[in-house]
């Protein structure tokens, strides 16, 4: 446990200096965009301050799906953004300030010959299903399906296409794709996620698949909270940085669905993390999905186990109602480890049967 936290830091802080013109660590450790700072809302006697402190204002953000406004700042040239985010909680005692931070995908891929052919679910349904993640190639997910939350997105890649291929192997249908990276170095940046979040709500999405991680930060809270108010139901990565890493977000908000993985013999991964909760486990390890390149790939992580769990979640949304959908999925986990729920397993394995093995 004590490894992979290490490794977990020493990754962050690689991305930052692989990445010096657009990365940097903030005020938590976490990788942010460099010199910008969000401050929620638009206070006009909040800006001037900042102003007159050297944070000159980049940009308004309205996200009227959440409800939610956004100030982009720029950080002191002759600050680093740690320093920076500090400084002007200082200066505005009370409010909710933060630095862009950066999600990370929660999974890896390995490549095997063969080229993949499409994913055949059973029991199929038409809920609408919205992934955040990277870009998904065309043979999954259509184009007109995608919509882009970072520079040149949407971009097909590993990644997303992966999670689409899996949703759609587990029944799902209707599929919409919120590409956060593109080819930015800065991309899965907090507001980018918020704003796809936004746009799935906007296009009336029962359910969101996250298999990104990152720590607990005010506007990605605000966001899941009103995203949740608004009838979204979001499934989430609990990551691979082990059990001894700091809790993951967006997993560890109340009412998220936070999911684990396991392998082909129900054994959770030894790299997954946690998260304040725990609430199900499906299939993250010995099987296979498709690449951007039209290639079956072996993956591994957390990651591929969300996709499931949100396709479970669509069909019991489908079968019944709305406040009854919880109970029809708990009727349906397989207990593993001790009885009743843990905090190994959460409240059983779904999906166990969506498993792609070819």
């Amino acid at each position: 446990a004590r490894t992979l936290d290490r490794l977990r830091r020493d990754r962050l802080g690689a991305l930052a200096a692989d990445n010096p013109d657009a990365i940097e660590l903030d005020d938590m450790g976490q990788p942010a965009r460099r010199g910008e700072i969000l401050l929620l809302g638009d206070d006009e006697a909040d800006i001037a301050t900042a102003r007159a402190a050297g944070y000159p204002p980049i940009e308004r953000v309205t996200i009227a799906e959440l409800g939610l406004v956004v100030t982009r700042l720029r950080a002191p040239e002759d600050l680093p953004l740690a320093r920076a985010v500090r400084r002007l909680q200082r200066l505005l005692p009370g409010r909710e300030i933060t630095a862009d931070q950066i999600l990370l995908s929660a999974g890896s891929a390995s490549r095997p010959a063969g080229r993949t052919r499409p994913a055949a679910g059973t029991g199929g349904t038409d809920i609408a299903v919205g992934i955040i993640d990277s870009g998904v190639a065309p043979s999954i997910v259509p184009a007109a399906s995608q919509r882009g939350f970072a520079r040149r997105a949407p971009l097909p890649a590993d990644h997303g296409t992966a999670m689409a291929d899996l949703l759609r192997h587990a029944g799902a249908r209707r599929i919409l794709v919120a590409d956060v990276y593109g080819d930015d170095p800065a991309g899965g940046s907090t507001l980018a996620v918020v704003s796809a979040l936004a746009w799935l709500v906007e296009e009336r999405v029962r359910v969101a698949s996250v298999s990104l991680v990152g720590r607990d930060n005010p506007l990605l809270r605000r966001a899941v909270e009103a995203a949740r108010s608004r009838g979204v139901v979001i499934a989430a990565a609990v990551g691979n940085d082990g059990p001894a890493a700091p809790p993951a977000f967006p997993a560890s908000y109340p009412g998220v669905m936070a999911v684990t993985g396991v392998d082909a013999r129900n054994r959770v991964l030894i790299e997954a993390g946690r998260a304040a909760h725990l609430d199900y486990a499906a299939p993250a390890a010995d099987m296979v999905a498709a690449g951007a390149d039209g290639r079956l790939a072996e993956v591994r992580g957390t990651s591929y186990a969300v996709p499931l769990v949100a396709a479970r979640i669509a069909h019991a949304l489908q079968s019944g109602a709305a406040e009854g959908w919880m109970a029809r999925l708990d009727a349906e986990a397989v207990d593993l480890g001790r009885r009743g729920p843990d905090g190994t397993f959460g409240r059983g394995l779904l999906c166990a049967s969506c498993r792609r093995t070819r």
